[in-house]
């Protein structure tokens, strides 16, 4: 369903357990960035048929995630700060083709596989945090970024060929285990 082309390994959550602060820290950050990201589509592609309306959507509902984080790190007396970010992203970002309309695919494609990712780990903290209204959060979350994943993807197949979505989706999966694996020590929610 995802197309992720590996999953999590089984040792990610004991990895970054006792470093949960951090994760729902990086966690506001990305729905921020996911925000930033849809919305800097709709300014590019306006035009395109389906792309404002459905990124609009997108964008509201990133935003009200990122200020539901905003609540969980109130509530547990976290201080939301700047941290270094996992190379996972930039990594995606650098797969990107600059030529249009390429890059209009490349985007939707690359976008839809963090969503793929956040989902699949956000299914793992929802069964593992010990916390049970985070844990019910990290569920609800799960369905939001499955629906992302479908969204942006979606997008893609309305405005491309399938057999040019399928090979590019492919490809880029190889390339989002590549960008999981380019790691640091840092506890991130994309971190390997």
């Amino acid at each position: 369903m995802l197309h992720l082309a590996e999953l999590t390994r089984p040792e990610w959550y004991p990895s970054i357990k006792d470093s949960l602060d951090v994760i729902l820290i990086d966690h506001t950050h990305l729905e921020k960035r996911a925000a930033s990201t849809a919305l800097s589509m709709i300014f590019r592609y306006t035009g395109r048929s389906g792309v404002p309306r459905r990124l609009s959507e997108v964008v509201a509902e990133e935003m009200d995630h990122f200020t539901r984080m905003l609540d969980i790190l109130d509530a547990r007396g976290v201080e939301l700060r700047r941290l270094d970010p996992a190379p996972y992203a930039s990594c995606l970002v650098e797969e990107i083709r600059s030529q249009e309309p390429q890059r209009f695919l490349d985007k939707l494609l690359v976008a839809g596989l963090i969503e793929a990712r956040s989902c699949e780990r956000f299914s793992i903290l929802a069964k593992e945090v010990d916390d049970p209204e985070l844990a019910e959060f990290y569920e609800e979350l799960f369905e939001a970024e499955a629906n992302h994943y479908t969204l942006y993807t979606g997008l893609a197949r309305d405005h491309f060929p399938e057999q040019e979505v399928e090979e590019r989706l492919d490809a880029l999966a190889l390339k989002e285990v590549e960008a999981l694996r380019a790691e640091t020590d840092l506890p991130r929610l994309h971190s390997y």
